[in-house]
């Protein structure tokens, strides 16, 4: 369906301002933003974080704080809702405005089945009650992909896949057929197998509903597939708007520009036949390997098989890229290099030592050698300990150096991740995201690892911040020469930092290779299908990835 030029914008805003009282004063985080989203049009906005994005779609369903100061217009279907009476904005919101949030697991009730969390929808705005509402929230779900609905809305969100749940946040939020939904980064946590059908649903339903979708996200990939226009924020202010095709093939402003280029590519992509493997280069000094790999969970007295006679091997100064779907093992194996997670049988072994047959002192002593970047940065550092205590920890526990030698370690680890050496005195929440995760980077770095094990370590960050990082992983890697484990579900990353790929499915070992083999030539059909699923910031070539994607799954 076409963008109705002529017709009245869904949503509008006019001169917005939106300033914050804070204890060291003042923060004007949105300058005076003007920007229209008409029926059937999706408008992306883009910038990193603090740009003002989410305070902007905020404002419009006046879920602003209370230390909020508002003026200029944001209006919803023609009505203002600033300053409007908050009864009348509670009526408004899930029949003319809702919102998809980021993180379905916190924007469902875990305690509430998803027929109930529907229902309520249907029963506050006084739409439809008991038989009536239960079957048009089982029609919800069939609508949004959710298979066997009847039965399955019954269940609870924890009961669901991460997509799924996803899905279901959708069917909530199209429930009353608003004019305007609000996407706030709505596949940030996904696989790209599952973004892509998310994507796809977004798609079918703006056409279905013909309401204005302003879509939140930092991902460019996802803006080429899905937007018609594109807004960038920069530090509160609008800094260039326009077509979509011509904002990320053309961009005018310095700060677009910039942030297109920090966005990792994966271009000249075979999908249709795959060449040759390339043999590993000789001489390679092994320090990670894995043969017919079984790692098993205990589940309520059930074994279950998470990984199933896996084998690899990874040399000093190399990068091993893991990546798969949500379930498909990638992270188990990380845990398991970890000694979070007992192997079952086969051989994982580091230097030679065998992790499932050495005793638990000789053990540590193996994990002495691995350093660790989790994915949340904020999760893994403790919020009560400044840097430098968090930074010396592994130093500590494992009985290394003096007070001072550690400290001399700390500073030397902040001038490798150019962090300010004043930082030791700084808490975690001191920090940005990105600075946090270079902390992470820098503590895993403390006891000199000859194996650093990197879980998803960018997915959580901005474009520019996640660049920043991957530059800082590459050149860390050439001072200190360790192997790394990177576990990711980015795939263009991958493309960027990995020497090897391995793809895993549902705990087994689809294909492992070069990246060049792998990637670009791929030889499974599973392969195909995940790199025909991953978005391309670039309209034209993303809407041909659609189109191959599409021939692949109905070639199956």
């Amino acid at each position: 369906m076409s963008v109705n030029e002529t017709a009245a914008p869904a949503l509008s805003f006019t001169d917005l301002n939106v300033r914050f009282a804070t204890e060291s004063g003042e923060v004007h985080a949105v300058k005076g933003l003007t920007l229209d989203v008409r029926p059937g049009e999706v408008v992306a906005l883009v910038g990193e974080s603090g740009s003002g994005k989410s305070v902007t779609s905020t404002a419009a369903m006046g879920l602003l704080p209370g230390n909020a100061r508002v003026t200029g217009e944001a209006r919803v279907g023609g009505v203002n809702v600033v300053g409007l009476d908050e009864e009348k904005v509670r009526t408004m919101r899930a029949t003319e405005i809702a919102m998809i949030f980021q993180e379905p697991m916190t924007a469902l009730n875990p305690v509430l089945s998803i027929e109930k969390q529907l229902v309520e929808t249907f029963e506050l705005h006084d739409v439809a009650y008991g038989a009536d509402a239960r079957d048009r929230a089982v029609e919800l779900l069939r609508l949004v992909g959710i298979p066997d609905p009847e039965k399955r809305v019954k269940q609870y969100p924890h009961q669901f896949s991460g997509g799924q749940r996803q899905r279901i946040v959708i069917a909530i939020a199209i429930s009353l057929r608003p004019k305007v939904i609000i996407a706030d980064e709505p596949t940030t946590a996904l696989d790209v197998t599952v973004q892509a059908e998310i994507l796809d649903l977004l798609r079918s339903l703006k056409d279905e509903l013909d309401s204005g979708i302003l879509l939140i996200t930092h991902n460019m990939g996802v803006v080429a597939d899905l937007a018609d226009r594109v807004a960038v924020m920069f530090r509160g202010t609008l800094v260039e708007t326009g077509p979509v095709q011509d904002v990320l093939t053309d961009p005018q402003h310095p700060y677009t520009k910039k942030l297109l280029a920090a966005v990792p590519r994966l271009e000249h992509v075979e999908l249709t036949a795959g060449h040759g493997e390339e043999t590993a280069a000789p001489g390679r000094e092994l320090v990670l390997e894995a043969r017919d790999l079984v790692i098993e969970y205990q589940m309520r007295g059930k074994r279950f098989r998470a990984v199933e006679e896996v084998s690899f091997d990874l040399a000093k100064n190399e990068i091993l890229g893991v990546v798969g779907e949500s379930g498909s093992g990638k992270s188990t194996i990380a845990k398991a290099v970890l000694g979070l997670i007992p192997v079952a049988s086969g051989t994982l072994a580091v230097h030679g030592e065998d992790l499932a047959a050495i005793s638990r002192r000789r053990a540590k002593a193996v994990r002495r050698r691995i350093g660790v970047v989790f994915q949340d940065p904020a999760a893994s550092l403790d919020p009560r300990f400044p840097i430098g205590d968090v930074l010396m920890e592994p130093m500590i526990i494992h009985k290394v150096g003096s007070r001072a030698s550690r400290l001399a370690r700390a500073h030397e680890l902040l001038d490798a991740v150019r962090l300010p050496r004043d930082v030791v005195n700084r808490y975690p929440h001191e920090l940005s995201g990105g600075q946090r995760q270079r902390v992470s980077l820098a503590r895993a770095l403390m006891l000199k690892p000859e194996l650093l094990i990197a879980d998803e370590p960018t997915s959580a960050l901005d474009v520019s911040v996640q660049a920043a990082v991957l530059d800082m992983i590459k050149e860390l890697q050439e001072e200190y020469a360790f192997a790394c484990l990177f576990v990711s579900h980015d795939l263009a990353v991958v493309d960027l930092l990995a020497d090897q790929v391995l793809v895993m499915k549902d705990g087994r070992m689809v294909e492992h290779g070069s990246t060049t083999g792998v990637l670009h030539h791929p030889q499974a059909e599973y392969t195909r299908r995940l790199l025909a699923a991953a978005p391309v910031p670039d309209p034209a070539e993303q809407r041909e990835r659609r189109e191959a994607r599409r021939a692949l799954l109905s070639a199956q």
